[in-house]
């Protein structure tokens, strides 16, 4: 006993001081991040350098399951290059570099709603007025009295209820150009567009990224958000109006850890 108690102290010791450690670091980081946004108190949003989009579509390059490459056969004294769809040269984006404009249309609507209802009762009634005999001795082996004709009653009732429902408008109506990244085996491009807007003291971010079928792009060099694969969009802000609908970080950390 004496031991547990002995040992007990030199293993809350170490929890104390990483527990300690931990506050200190959370303490610092949160101290840097409140220096930055008092330093900027009053200022308006910095918009970013540009730079290129490229790591927007990932950090790697993209790699997918590609057929085998087929080889274009030539004809000779032929006006038409195989692929071809116009005789002068196609002002589409197909290469590395090239602009294409992404039109973002969004307009979805789901409602769902569900109920469900369950009862159950059940009820068992046992008696033994009449065993060999035996019954008036069931109060000898019994410590109180018991009534044969009323051995066993039970009853239980279970009710069950439940409600859910979803109904959800979204609507978003954007355009934003876009830079093709990659160009795959297949020839499907890879494209990664931003977009930044500043009014005031709230700035508007729109990010896009995926990959796309040259043949999908219009004869305006634009395509449509469902035609991109693997498409990744991102719409929001940064400023005065979108902090404060945000939830402090100590709610947010309390949130986090607290269980109940």
């Amino acid at each position: 006993m004496t031991s547990d108690i002995l040992t007990k102290p030199t293993k809350i010791l170490p929890l104390l001081q990483r527990s300690l450690l931990l506050a200190l670091i959370g303490f610092s980081l949160s101290a840097c991040n409140m220096l930055t946004r008092l330093s900027e108190v009053g200022e308006e949003p910095k918009l970013s350098a540009i730079d290129s989009p490229a790591p927007l579509a990932g950090p790697q390059a993209v790699s997918l399951p590609m057929p085998a490459p087929v080889e274009i056969e030539r004809q000779p004294n032929s006006l038409w290059r195989p692929g071809s769809r116009a005789f002068l040269k196609d002002q589409r984006a197909s290469n590395v570099g090239d602009i294409l404009t992404v039109i973002i249309e969004i307009q979805d609507n789901a409602a769902i709603n569900n109920t469900t209802t369950r009862t159950r009762t059940n009820a068992e009634d046992s008696s033994a007025s009449a065993f060999l005999g035996y019954e008036a001795s069931l109060a000898q082996l019994l410590p109180e009295a018991v009534n044969p004709t009323n051995l066993v009653d039970l009853d239980s009732t279970s009710t069950s209820e439940g409600s859910g429902g979803v109904n959800r408008n979204e609507s978003i109506n954007l355009r934003v150009a876009a830079l093709v990244t990659q160009v795959l085996p297949n020839g499907n491009l890879i494209l990664a567009g931003r977009q930044e807007v500043r009014v005031n003291y709230e700035k508007r971010e729109l990010q896009v990224a995926g990959i796309i079928r040259p043949e999908d792009i219009t004869s305006q060099n634009t395509i449509g958000y469902d035609q991109i694969a693997e498409a990744r969009i991102a719409y929001g802000g940064q400023g005065q109006i979108s902090d404060v609908q945000q939830p402090r970080y100590g709610q947010q950390v309390f949130d986090i850890i607290w269980p109940f």
